[in-house]
């Protein structure tokens, strides 16, 4: 719980949304009022979660995508996320957040992440889905006690369409359910929270209505899909964006 003696963000009201340091905020000093900022727009005293939105630094500032006069991203080389990441645990000590998670990383940044942290990840968010499915990162998080939280589980509609993929689509007759529901099914099955969103009503009440997959179709999601796609690059640049791929 926080702690109302040493939070400077001691308001009367609870906390629950997990919003994210941009990367123009990685530098220590920035981190604390970046956080306070988030708080003052959502009126809380304090988040349930504080994610480092992209392990890429970018120069301080309001330009969320700086670049050159050759269009190539600015990164700022005066912080590490080490150094981000200390700033990060003061928040805990400070109450702003009960716990501090990373975003868009990769399994080898992460492991030097866990190797120094007084306070370790509680989630880390990155695309993942049945044409990504990052195992590896997701036994990392299992075996040192961190969520894993995919987004993009569906594909985020786009081609090739996870929802098309006939695997997916044979499991989805003899389970009597949608493909979407199928993808969804096997991410909550495997340990990680999926994280999908959708304004029809309709498939909201869908996304929901998920049950287990019969072991032998996780079998089939896990030995017979051969796609591998990533759809958002920020992983490799900082810069955020689902990418449409081009026709070949």
């Amino acid at each position: 719980m926080p702690n109302p003696t040493r939070s400077p963000w001691n308001r009367p009201r609870r906390g629950s949304p997990a919003p994210g340091c941009r990367n123009n905020d990685h530098r220590p000093e920035r981190v604390g009022p970046a956080l306070e900022a988030s708080l003052r727009r959502l009126r809380l005293d304090y988040v349930d979660c504080y994610l480092v939105h992209t392990p890429f630094a970018f120069p301080p500032g309001d330009d969320l995508q700086p670049r050159d006069e050759h269009g190539q991203v600015i990164y700022d080389a005066g912080v590490t996320l080490a150094e981000t990441w200390r700033a990060m645990e003061r928040l805990v000590d400070e109450g702003g957040t009960r716990a501090i998670g990373l975003s868009d990383i990769t399994l080898d940044r992460l492991k030097a992440i866990v190797a120094i942290a007084r306070i370790r990840p509680a989630v880390v968010q990155v695309e993942a889905h049945p044409y990504l499915p990052e195992w590896e990162l997701l036994d990392f998080c299992r075996a040192h006690g961190i969520v894993m939280q995919a987004f993009a589980p569906l594909g985020h509609g786009m081609q090739p369409r996870v929802t098309e993929d006939p695997v997916v689509a044979a499991i989805a007759r003899r389970a009597r359910k949608t493909p979407a529901q199928v993808a969804l099914a096997w991410g909550v099955q495997r340990g990680t929270a999926v994280l999908t969103t959708s304004t029809n009503p309709g498939r909201i009440r869908e996304n929901f209505d998920i049950s287990d997959l019969p072991d032998q179709a996780l079998r089939e999601m896990r030995e017979e899909i051969a796609t591998r796609v990533r759809f958002n690059a920020v992983v490799d640049t900082g810069v955020p964006g689902f990418v449409p791929r081009q026709p070949t």
